[in-house]
């Protein structure tokens, strides 16, 4: 006789753990750049601004905060990963999440190019060089990958609607730009000879490559701000987004022109110092441009009851990146007017900071910024009536 064991009972599913990090979403990672460039553009400040007494030490604070945070997301977005696969999949598969992807690299690079420049004094050049390379590494290839995939995605995936661009769209262009940006810092502690050349000239492509996506990308947005109206309250903020590639290039150019001599040969070294004031000049007039147009949309959206979202880090490092871009300027130009526009613009990064902050941990506190979204109001079915 055969004797057939019972049937076990079906296991029943688990719910979801750690339901708290279910809606972080990657756009969290701009808290993280926010509050690097604070650190990074404060040690940048034209001489004698950065000798003010207590300035540096702050600036390493901060950055010591920017770390933190940086740890603190990457632990929670493995549980979000790990616990919440169908929501991940989900920000990947929606057009306004993915390009957010971005800043995951930008987020590792800024916190890498603060250790070289403040983080140094608390933690020392060695392992100051040690984190800043290997989070340079980690945050090149995490950008260059988003570079590729989010627009791959778009393309092929996601589902938008002819005049949907917003600046979001150039978060994950603009990561290789950080990466050229941050590069040549590490120029130095290279082997003599054809390593050095070999970075800092790979910088030099990350720098092409990222200005000629968003140069194609760019006149997209801004067609849409002209024919399609004023974005939404809640992403008028991000029209700030666009000062990143500005502010960020001019830097690059920069450290392109103080790092080249000595590294590549004569003629192109000094191409590298003129290009580092016949670029970054009229790149910083198109910044202050659409810095001015950016306010205004802010102001206007303000007087609508714009109300706050984290849309509102947009106000942080893409201004921090004119500012590091505005002292590249005043060192290689001597003009006192770049410095003091880094000094006023190094003064609207700190306040935008403070309240982006601040509002972030109330939000956090009251649960508010990781609640799942509302849905959105159901349309009153429209009245009709039968004709005969």
């Amino acid at each position: 006789m055969v004797t057939v064991a019972p049937a076990l009972p079906r296991a029943t599913a688990r719910p979801p753990h750690v339901p708290a990090v279910r809606h972080l979403g990657p756009n969290w990672y701009a808290t993280v750049m926010g509050t690097a460039i604070v650190a990074g553009a404060g040690a940048a400040l034209p001489a004698p601004l950065s000798a003010l007494p207590g300035l540096r030490t702050a600036c390493a604070a901060v950055w010591t905060l920017s770390a933190l945070l940086l740890a603190a997301l990457l632990v929670a977005r493995a549980l979000h990963w790990t616990h919440h696969r169908d929501q991940a999949r989900a920000h990947l598969l929606d057009p306004a999440t993915a390009p957010f992807y971005g800043c995951l690299a930008m987020a590792l690079l800024a916190v890498g190019g603060g250790a070289l420049t403040v983080g140094a004094d608390w933690i020392g050049a060695r392992a100051a060089v040690a984190l800043a390379a290997a989070l340079f590494t980690a945050g090149t290839v995490i950008g260059l990958a988003a570079a590729v995939a989010v627009p791959y995605l778009m393309a092929v995936r996601h589902r938008i609607e002819p005049g949907s661009a917003t600046p979001v769209w150039l978060l994950p262009l603009v990561a290789p730009m950080v990466s050229a940006a941050f590069g040549p810092s590490l120029v130095p502690h290279l082997p003599a000879g054809q390593p050095r050349q070999t970075l800092l000239l790979a910088c030099f492509a990350l720098f092409g490559l990222s200005l000629l996506a968003v140069l194609v990308t760019l006149p997209v947005v801004f067609a849409r701000l002209l024919t399609g109206g004023p974005l939404p309250l809640a992403l008028t903020p991000t029209l700030f987004l666009v000062l990143g590639p500005l502010g960020q290039s001019t830097t690059a150019v920069g450290r392109f022109a103080e790092l080249a001599p000595g590294v590549v040969a004569a003629p192109y070294s000094t191409g590298f110092q003129a290009l580092a004031v016949l670029y970054g000049v009229p790149v910083m007039g198109f910044a202050l441009l659409w810095l001015a147009l950016a306010c205004a949309h802010v102001v206007r959206a303000g007087r609508e009851g714009m109300r706050f979202t984290m849309t509102w880090w947009a106000f942080t490092f893409p201004v921090g990146t004119c500012v590091t871009g505005a002292a590249s300027l005043a060192r290689h130009t001597g003009l006192d007017c770049y410095a003091w526009l880094a000094t006023g613009l190094y003064v609207l990064l700190v306040a935008a900071w403070a309240v982006a902050a601040a509002h972030t941990a109330r939000g956090l506190v009251s649960g508010a910024l990781l609640a799942a979204p509302r849905p959105a109001p159901a349309a009153p079915r429209p009245a009709t009536a039968r004709t005969t």
